[in-house]
C-alpha cells in the first residue's frame, strides 16, 4: 500500500509505503519528479507538480523502506522501481510530493489571510474562482478550511489569473475540494467575477 501524510490533502505529503503490516517512508537521495509522477498516478492524483526532501511535511517513523529510489516515470507502483537494498538516511531526510489534483486555497489582497480575492492552487497553478455559484455556504466552507472562522461579508475582483475554478456545495463540507467543482469550462463562468470573502477570524 502507499500513502500521503502530512499534507492538507490526500494529494500532497511524506510518501509512505507499507511493507509486512508496517508503515514506513522513503528517503530523498535521489528523489525527483520522475520518482514522484508514479507516486500520483498510482494515488490517481495526477502528476507531481512539486518534489520535496529534508522532511518538508514533517518526519515520518518505522522503517526507511526506499533510498535512491530510480524510476523512469512510465512504471505503475513505486515498487515496480529500483532501489538501493540499503539506506544511510535518517527521517530528516523524509521524501515527499505535491500532485497535481491537490488543491489548496489562498486569500489574496486582504490585510492578512483571512480576507481577500479567493485563489485555488490547483494542477500546478494558481486559479481564480467564478462568483456565479459562490455562496455563503461555499464561503463558510473556505473560512473554515483556512481556519478563519465564519463569512462576514463577499467581495468581488477581476479574474486576473490564468485559470478559473467553480465550486458548488450542497452541505457543508470539510474543504470545497469534496464540493463539485469544474475547472476551466466556460459556460457556468461566463460573465462571472473573481470571488472575494472576509472571513471573522484573523
Amino acid at each position: 500500500a502507499l500513502r500521503l501524510a502530512g499534507g492538507r490533502s490526500r494529494c500532497e505529503g511524506r510518501v509512505e509505503l507499507e511493507l509486512a503490516g508496517t508503515w514506513g517512508t522513503v528517503c530523498d537521495d535521489g528523489w525527483d519528479l520522475a520518482d514522484a509522477d508514479v507516486v500520483c498516478r498510482q494515488l490517481r492524483c495526477g502528476r507531481a507538480v512539486r518534489v520535496h526532501g529534508d522532511a518538508a511535511f514533517g518526519r515520518g517513523s518505522g522503517p526507511i523502506l526506499r533510498d535512491e529510489v530510480g524510476c523512469e516515470g512510465h512504471e505503475e507502483h513505486l515498487w515496480d522501481c529500483p532501489a538501493a537494498p540499503e539506506h544511510d538516511c535518517s527521517h530528516k531526510e523524509d521524501a515527499s510530493v505535491v500532485c497535481s489534483e491537490h488543491q489548496e486555497w489562498r486569500l489574496s489582497g486582504g490585510r492578512d489571510g483571512c480576507a481577500g480575492r479567493v485563489e485555488v492552487f490547483f494542477r500546478g497553478t494558481w486559479s481564480t474562482v467564478c462568483d456565479s455559484t459562490w455562496y455563503k455556504l461555499e464561503a463558510s466552507v473556505l473560512c473554515r478550511t483556512l481556519g478563519c472562522g465564519e463569512p462576514l461579508r463577499q467581495l468581488s475582483f477581476g479574474h486576473t489569473l490564468p485559470g478559473r475554478m467553480l465550486y458548488q456545495c450542497d452541505i457543508p463540507q470539510p474543504s470545497l475540494a469534496q464540493c463539485r467543482w469544474t475547472y476551466n469550462k466556460s459556460a457556468p463562468c461566463h460573465q462571472s467575477r473573481a470571488a472575494g470573502v472576509v472571513c471573522n477570524g484573523t
